[in-house]
């Protein structure tokens, strides 16, 4: 996977993960040309179009279009179930996940991206798995937040 954006139906860019090296003038074009073409697009429409030399997935929920760029000979199917598993952790995370969500909570969002894909790659297949993992995190970061005392610090108490 080149990058996924997320985007709402105004055309607001909510979300973004690039795994190739780009400028960020390159990225701004891409994603401008990328959410037209799109939102252009009827809901009938095939969810694959081919786009300069990659193929595009996206996938509308609700008010939020999720959008991937994979490579010519990568399977697109495959990428349709990728965004569908993203969508369902969101949705286990958030409780019936929706653009505010995203917008209010963008490190978790960018957080469960991270757990689930690693270098544009599935890293892990189990929802449960990676809702673990997200939970530790959220665990690691609670017990950061909360001030210790000097002896607690040293495993006096």
């Amino acid at each position: 996977m080149q990058f996924m954006l997320l985007f709402s139906r105004q055309g607001k860019l909510r979300l973004q993960k690039w795994y190739v090296p780009l400028s960020d003038k390159e990225k701004k074009k891409i994603t401008r040309e990328l959410v037209q073409t799109i939102l252009a697009r009827k809901a009938k429409m095939c969810s694959f179009l081919e786009w300069r030399d990659l193929k595009i997935v996206y996938k509308r929920y609700a008010s939020l279009y999720f959008c991937c760029a994979i490579e010519e000979q990568d399977n697109e199917l495959i990428t349709l179930e990728i965004i569908h598993r993203y969508v369902e952790l969101l949705d286990k995370y958030f409780g019936s996940v929706c653009e505010l969500d995203i917008i209010f909570n963008f490190e978790k969002a960018y957080f469960i991206l991270d757990e689930f894909l690693l270098g544009g790659e599935a890293q892990e297949t189990s929802k449960k798995n990676v809702l673990k993992a997200i939970e530790q995190g959220d665990l690691l970061q609670e017990d950061g937040e909360t001030p210790r005392s000097v002896l607690e610090e040293i495993g006096l108490t």
